[in-house]
C-alpha cells in the first residue's frame, strides 16, 4: 500500500484548494441562503463532477508529458509550489473580508435539481482556478509512474472531497444562525487554511 501514500498528499492539498475563495464558494454560499437545500446539493454535485472532469484531463495529460520529457515534472514540480505560495498569499490578503449575502435575499425561481447539476458542472468546467489548481497539483504530487487503478482513485478523491466540502457549505449557510457563525469565524479559517499553504508550497517549490 505504500505505492499509494501520494494519494493522502494529494488529498490534504485538494481539501485546501477546494476550501480556498473562489467562484465556485460563492456560487454554492449565495445559493445556500437564498434557494431551497436541494438545489444547493444539485449545484454541488456538478461542481464535483467538473472537479473529476479537469482530474482525468490532469491525469491523462500531464502523465503523458512527464513520460515524454521527465525535465518537465520537476519544472511543473516547483511551479505547483510557487503556484501554492500564490494562492495562500491570496487566501491571507483577503482573510478579513467578509461574504456579503445581503443582495441574494431575494427569493428568485429555483432551478431543479437536474439543471441545478448542469450549473455547477458548466460554472467549475468554466472556472480557471479550478484547473490551475488540480494541474498544478498532479504536476507537483503525482508519482512519475502510476500504481495500477490510481487514476480511479483520484477520480473518486477529486469527486468526494469537493461533493463533502459543497455540501457541507449548502447546509451550514442554510439557516440564519450557521451563516452568522461562518462569517463571525471567516478570517480566522482562511489565516490558517493560507498559512499551511504556505508551508506546502515552500516545500514543493524546494524539495526535488
Amino acid at each position: 500500500m505504500h505505492e499509494y501514500s501520494f494519494l493522502l498528499t494529494i488529498a490534504i492539498v485538494f481539501i485546501f484548494g477546494t476550501i480556498s475563495p473562489g467562484p465556485s464558494f460563492i456560487l454554492v454560499a449565495k445559493t445556500a441562503v437564498s434557494k431551497p437545500i436541494n438545489e444547493g446539493i444539485g449545484i454541488a454535485l456538478g461542481l464535483s463532477l467538473g472537479a473529476v472532469f479537469f482530474t482525468l484531463l490532469a491525469i491523462f495529460g500531464l502523465y503523458t508529458l512527464f513520460q515524454a520529457a521527465p525535465f518537465f515534472y520537476g519544472l511543473f514540480k516547483v511551479l505547483g509550489g510557487i503556484y501554492l505560495l500564490y494562492l495562500a498569499y491570496k487566501i491571507l490578503k483577503h482573510s478579513s473580508e467578509t461574504l456579503s449575502t445581503e443582495e441574494v435575499k431575494i427569493q428568485t425561481k429555483s432551478k431543479s435539481f437536474f439543471k441545478a447539476i448542469g450549473f455547477g458542472f458548466l460554472t467549475q468546467i468554466s472556472n480557471p482556478k479550478t484547473a490551475i489548481i488540480i494541474g498544478s497539483i498532479f504536476a507537483a504530487l503525482l508519482p512519475q509512474e502510476l500504481p495500477a487503478y490510481s487514476e480511479v482513485l483520484l477520480c473518486l478523491l477529486a469527486f468526494i472531497v469537493d461533493f463533502a466540502w459543497y455540501s457541507c457549505v449548502v447546509f451550514l449557510l442554510s439557516t440564519n444562525k450557521s451563516q452568522k457563525i461562518y462569517l463571525r469565524f471567516k478570517k480566522y479559517i482562511d489565516r490558517v487554511v493560507g498559512t499551511i499553504l504556505v508551508g506546502l508550497g515552500i516545500k514543493l517549490a524546494i524539495d526535488f
